[in-house]
């Protein structure tokens, strides 16, 4: 199975995947603390969560698969919603609430 492959599998195959650096108990970047941060603030309790510091191909390939060059990057429901500042713009807004809802 290829890389791509395997990111596609994980973003729908679980409602909220985060693609981050170390683990949520264990952030290793303060963009990823923020991530995991306000997703705990928006009530998600399971989360699919990818270290991309354990593995090289897939740091590289997330950031192909979206088209998006930095990490984390949050996949609700199989589609990209983007990285830390747009995670926190939209949580301000209420938005990511919205498409987190069960």
């Amino acid at each position: 199975m290829s890389v791509q492959e395997t990111i596609k599998n994980q973003v729908t195959g679980h409602k909220v995947v985060l693609y981050m650096k170390g683990s949520p108990d264990f952030p290793q970047c303060g963009f990823s603390a923020n991530a995991v941060k306000i997703l705990r603030a928006c009530g998600v309790n399971e989360m699919f969560t990818v270290n991309v510091l354990e593995d090289p191909e897939i740091r590289q390939g997330i950031k192909q698969y979206a088209n998006w060059p930095t990490i984390p990057q949050l996949y609700v429901n199989g589609e990209f919603v983007g990285g830390s500042d747009i995670v926190s713009e939209m949580y301000q807004s209420g938005e990511l609430q919205k498409i987190l809802q069960p």
